[in-house]
């Protein structure tokens, strides 16, 4: 007789969410790590918990969840791997893109397949010499008859080795496209990234396009709008979670430091009692609600449609990566030489936080960004 282990409960909330990730994630993180991918169990489980697309409509097979809600989701997934928060940041950026800008005949094909996690979605923006600044972008969609044949280079694609559909920006003339991709299309090649930095559970690929023929269905926008709208909506979103996923890095280091300071001892006292240690954890419990306030309030403002969430995002994702690498560090020195070692989950915690500040925007750009706001609001 075999037995199967039960489904796991629908996530709705921060509760249900954490209880998943402390079931499902939390005593394996460090195995994913190890071997560099996220198992297809995993996902399996990821998608019977509704957690792939949830904020999707329930008509696209989603359950309507709000955003304040899906950051206080995200961030609990990232509390307990980065890897994975980084593919749900990745599938929501394509989900989120189809049900905004999509035809009902895009929805209708891919919606729901996202929304149940049969069909897994990668966003491919960055390439070899394009970054942060997605004016280098040289992918380049050309019309020919009624639909499109692409051909470029796709880079640093966060779960390319295992996407079924590619979000991929393009050039078409003067302007940037948006095009659904899927993977099986002919002169689609997938090359896996490995041994990163942080995130090495991502799944990371370079994706080329050869002469792939594209029909007309394919666009997503209409043409020579996806620069200034499509383009900028779905990396605030894109940024929103990875700012999530670095409050969770932060709550993941305080519950680790706070537990190991409790336990370690140093000339007969616990490492808890000492006032260095103290304010330490100090300054990463008060960083830590400060960075989910702020990404509260760019959840609030998504929900309610004002066009303010885009700095509130640009702030929260900046705050909460800075505060996430300066802590995982704290918390690597907590742990002393153990922080070091493969036997304690800080030192992923520290090599994660790091990628956080560069992923969706670095932070120099961040800066320039949040400075260039202010002078515009106070000199109006």
């Amino acid at each position: 007789m075999t037995l199967t282990a039960p489904a796991p409960a629908q996530v709705v909330d921060r509760r249900s969410a954490r209880a998943f990730v402390d079931t499902h994630v939390v005593p394996y993180a460090d195995d994913y790590d190890r071997s560099g991918r996220v198992p297809e169990d995993l996902l399996r489980q990821v998608a019977a918990a509704g957690l792939w697309a949830p904020f999707l409509p329930p008509e696209s097979g989603g359950a309507g969840m709000d955003l304040v809600t899906l950051g206080e989701v995200h961030e609990e997934v990232g509390r307990g791997c980065s890897s994975l928060r980084s593919l749900l940041t990745v599938h929501t950026m394509v989900s989120w893109t189809l049900q905004r800008w999509g035809t009902p005949e895009q929805r209708a094909r891919w919606a729901p397949g996202l929304a149940a996690g049969d069909v897994l979605g990668a966003f491919c923006l960055s390439e070899p010499g394009a970054g942060s600044d997605t004016s280098g972008i040289t992918t380049a969609a050309v019309e020919v008859g009624d639909g499109w044949m692409l051909n470029g280079v796709k880079k640093w694609t966060t779960g390319g080795q295992r996407a079924d559909l590619f979000l991929v920006f393009a050039r078409t003339g003067g302007s940037i496209g948006a095009f659904l991709v899927p993977r099986d299309a002919p002169g689609v090649h997938v090359t896996p990234i490995d041994d990163m930095l942080g995130t090495r559970a991502s799944m990371l690929a370079e994706i080329t396009f050869s002469d792939v023929e594209l029909g007309p269905d394919a666009l997503l926008g209409p043409s020579g709008f996806t620069a200034g709208m499509v383009l900028t909506g779905t990396l605030d979103l894109g940024r929103y979670s990875v700012a999530a996923g670095s409050i969770g890095i932060l709550q993941a280091c305080l519950e680790a430091s706070v537990s190991y300071a409790a336990q370690r001892r140093v000339g007969g006292r616990p490492l808890s009692e000492l006032p260095l240690i103290q304010a330490k954890l100090s300054d990463m419990v008060t960083d830590t609600r400060a960075a989910r306030l702020l990404l509260a309030e760019a959840g609030r403002l998504k929900d309610a449609g004002e066009s303010g969430t885009i700095m509130a995002t640009w702030i929260a994702k900046y705050f909460a990566s800075t505060a996430a690498v300066r802590h995982a560090a704290e918390a690597v020195q907590i742990h002393g030489a153990n922080g070091c070692s493969p036997d304690y989950p800080v030192g992923r915690f520290y090599r994660d936080a790091k990628v956080m500040e560069i992923i969706e925007g670095s932070n120099e750009i961040q800066r320039i960004t949040i400075a260039g706001q202010a002078e515009r609001e106070m000199t109006r």
